[in-house]
């Protein structure tokens, strides 16, 4: 897996953003890591929220552009975004995985990760 393309100040992301009335967010679209609401810094300072993003691109690689975003709106249309399938495993290899990209540094509280959307009840 090749390294991604981190965009900042992302057009993408910031439609995501007020779609899901979050205070930030990070999508990835094949390779690239789109960012509104956070910085690069911020984003690669979180390792929870590097390593869920990094399953995305995994899941990317896996199904394709196409086949990803298919099942990824499917999966929005049929569960909602919080329960969409990529979302439940993105956030468990986030827990799984983070100790990866912690850059050297103790991992961080999983109560201090970046916080998303929340499930709508």
């Amino acid at each position: 897996m090749k390294l991604p393309l981190i965009i900042e100040n992302s057009p993408l992301a910031r439609l995501a953003r007020l779609k899901l009335g979050t205070r930030s967010v990070a999508m990835v679209l094949g390779n690239k890591i789109h960012l509104s609401g956070a910085t690069r810094e911020e984003f690669l300072n979180d390792p929870y929220w590097v390593a869920h993003e990094m399953e995305h691109i995994r899941q990317f690689e896996e199904h394709g552009r196409l086949g990803f975003l298919r099942r990824y709106l499917l999966g929005w249309m049929r569960y909602g975004y919080y329960n969409i399938p990529f979302e439940i495993a993105a956030r468990e290899a986030a827990l799984l995985n983070a100790p990866l990209y912690t850059r050297g540094q103790p991992l961080p509280n999983p109560a201090d990760m970046h916080q998303g959307p929340k499930a709508k009840l």
